[in-house]
């Protein structure tokens, strides 16, 4: 008991803990800043390719996000005439996320190559700091 007459409480409301806590949630942040930095993402383009011209580089780019793009206008301008338009509300945020998964869709993922050295540490800081992590929050 403290002077306030309360007991102390640590992480996740037990007593105790709370450096084992700080400790494994910095050991979680450092793997996965490591790991994070060795994902390259790339994109495949966003639509496709017409040739045009008489080089072979000669291409035209039509964005497939057109369609999408469409009914978010409309649904923009209904918004700017009315901001409680239901239907306006509807049709930019559905143009959005629309938007915003086809540019997901679009983008590869790769992991760099790693050394086992490098890669350990990287698994062993993760799963170490989430370890501690569930340990500070078991009462001590």
């Amino acid at each position: 008991m403290t002077e306030s007459g309360r007991e102390r409480r640590g992480a996740g409301g037990t007593p105790g803990g709370i450096l084992e806590f700080i400790i494994g949630v910095m050991m979680v942040i450092a793997g996965g800043y490591m790991f994070m930095t060795r994902v390259i993402i790339t994109s495949n383009g966003f639509g496709f390719r017409i040739p045009y011209g008489n080089r072979a580089s000669d291409f035209l780019e039509l964005n497939s996000f057109g369609l999408a793009l469409l009914p978010m206008m409309v649904g923009i301008g209904f918004l700017f005439f009315n901001g409680r338009n239901i239907i306006g509300w509807f049709l930019t945020l559905g143009g959005l996320v629309i938007i915003f998964f086809g540019v997901l869709i679009n983008l590869d993922f790769y992991f760099r190559p790693t050394n086992l050295y490098e890669t350990l540490i990287i698994l062993g800081l993760i799963s170490g700091g989430l370890g501690l992590v569930a340990r500070a929050l078991r009462p001590h």
